[in-house]
């Protein structure tokens, strides 16, 4: 643990971060399966949606987030047919 207070603040600042941000990846996950499960415009559209959230927050890659949407938008298509 750090003696000095404003490494106690990051510290303590880095574990809330830490915390939010794999939440955040978890639930990036599930809208994955749940969209990948059963591709209907809704759930692309709103797994879409959240990994252009987190990529924007710096969460995840752009190029990650982008990738995961193109994957989904290909199984979205082949669902269709």
């Amino acid at each position: 643990m750090p003696n000095i207070k404003s490494a106690k603040k990051w510290a303590r600042a880095s574990q809330k971060r830490r915390e939010r941000n794999l939440s955040t990846k978890s639930g990036l996950k599930t809208a994955f399966k749940k969209a990948s499960d059963a591709p209907t415009s809704d759930n692309v559209r709103s797994a879409a949606s959240a990994y252009d959230k987190a990529a924007a927050r710096g969460i995840i890659h752009k190029n990650k987030a982008n990738r995961k949407k193109s994957r989904l938008a290909k199984r979205a298509a082949a669902a269709k047919r």
